[in-house]
């Protein structure tokens, strides 16, 4: 089973990264289902890479960097 934390931080990740490679508005407009089989799994691929590097962890602290600088 997941941890609840570790679905949210992959699924921000999957935004990341999709922000990265330009589909965001596509993803916004048409969601997942929208998307080719390319597209997913290069975000997948990408998802998966930088899982195993540990980019989840700073991930964790960029988004919390990015909020703090919100309330301030």
């Amino acid at each position: 089973m997941h941890n609840k934390s570790n679905v949210v931080k992959r699924d921000l990740l999957k935004y990341e990264i999709a922000t990265e490679l330009g589909l965001l508005e596509k993803l916004v407009e048409n969601g997942w289902g929208g998307l080719s089989a390319q597209e997913t799994g290069k975000i997948g691929g990408i998802l998966a890479r930088r899982l195993n590097q540990g980019d989840a962890i700073s991930l964790e602290k960029t988004l919390l960097k990015k909020q703090q600088k919100l309330k301030e």
